[in-house]
């Protein structure tokens, strides 16, 4: 029996003859629209949802940066008005440019950390080194966020999720008729322009949307 991962191409050649395939649906990607997502940059918040809301919005920010790559910022990355940093999943290294934005969110958080950190998060952690004990607690933090987020959702009064890995698709939703996919492969740092074509897929509507009313619209 062999499982395919959702969203992955496979070459169907490479499966051993006389293997079941059990393929999984995919998930189902909503991201915030671009009204949404002003609305939170506009509410009033108390300390732990504001938290939260700074992370989620940095990440937007940053193109759909990663929440472990958010937590482990450091004020040395960010120099001459650009963010560099390498992506904790591929060590991929590169440079944005740092939104004025960001640099609102940044001048709520002293330069006082524990490790150079931007964000208190992973303050506590005698050691960034130990891989294992950072990403365990990456995991716990972002649960505490995700709650935050949650009363922050009935605030706005959604009818979506909202978590920090929806900052994500918030990004690729907004960017979907926007941004060239060559460019957006670049933003998200993907070495194949395949895997950015396929995660973007899930956001591109306006195609189908304009062929199903050339159909609808008589």
């Amino acid at each position: 029996m062999v499982n395919l991962p959702r969203n992955q191409v496979v070459n169907f050649s490479e499966i051993p003859k006389g293997k079941t395939v059990i393929k999984f649906p995919d998930s189902l990607k909503i991201g915030l629209n671009a009204e949404e997502v002003k609305a939170l940059e506009a509410l009033d918040l108390p300390f732990g949802e504001n938290h939260a809301r700074n992370l989620w919005l940095v990440s937007f920010y940053f193109a759909g940066m990663r929440i472990s790559d958010v937590l482990r910022l450091k004020w040395s990355d960010f120099q001459n008005g650009r963010l560099y940093y390498a992506m904790g999943k591929n060590l991929k290294a590169g440079s944005l440019k740092v939104p004025e934005k960001v640099l609102e969110i940044l001048q709520q958080y002293p330069r006082n950390n524990a490790h150079d950190l931007v964000f208190f998060d992973l303050a506590k952690m005698p050691d960034l080194s130990k891989s294992y004990e950072v990403q365990s607690y990456i995991k716990a933090r972002v649960r505490s966020c995700n709650d935050y987020l949650k009363n922050v959702a009935v605030k706005l009064q959604l009818t979506k999720p909202l978590s920090m890995h929806i900052a994500r698709h918030s990004f690729a939703q907004i960017s979907a008729d926007r941004i060239p996919a060559n460019i957006l492969q670049r933003l998200y740092r993907h070495s194949d322009i395949k895997t950015t074509m396929g995660y973007q897929s899930n956001f591109i509507n306006k195609t189908t949307d304009d062929a199903l009313d050339s159909v609808i619209n008589l």
